[in-house]
């Protein structure tokens, strides 16, 4: 599967059905992994897509979270439907409760014992879960475990 095709053919569905939003949203994608293809001066692979794509909804989200603290509900409803259309092509999150056990199969592995031993369970964690798990959430979760003797 190469999202950047399926991005493409997207674009042309949206454009045949005048779906003048979802289409700004995508070309705001394409754009992104092109730029990134340009950069690298190769194709991207599957895994930088999704890392690409991973972080502009994390801009989105952050940008949403702002605006409704400034009271721009407006804004936020817009960075929202972007949010909604970017998410599409990332693969669904885990579940607290699978991070968690992750997390503890980690912790069993590495010998980790308490909150001196964070970092170390922190990057194997992130290795694991990359792209799988909010960073925040596997934190909090990395740091729970530790606190529990």
């Amino acid at each position: 599967m190469n999202i950047s095709k399926d991005i493409s053919s997207e674009i042309v569905e949206s454009m045949k059905k005048k779906e003048d939003f979802k289409l700004s949203t995508l070309r705001l994608l394409k754009s992104a992994l092109k730029n990134a293809e340009i950069d690298a001066k190769r194709e991207l692979t599957e895994e930088e897509e999704l890392s690409i794509i991973e972080k502009q909804a994390k801009q989105r989200r952050e940008a949403a979270g702002q605006y409704k603290s400034a009271g721009r509900n407006d804004l936020a409803e817009k960075e929202e439907k972007e949010l909604e259309i970017m998410e599409k092509y990332l693969p669904e999150k885990m579940s607290l409760e699978e991070v968690k056990k992750i997390v503890l199969k980690l912790k069993e592995e590495t010998g980790a014992t308490g909150e001196a031993d964070f970092g170390k369970l922190m990057g194997k964690a992130m290795l694991e879960l990359k792209g799988k798990a909010d960073g925040g959430i596997v934190g909090s979760v990395v740091k729970e475990v530790l606190s529990d003797k």
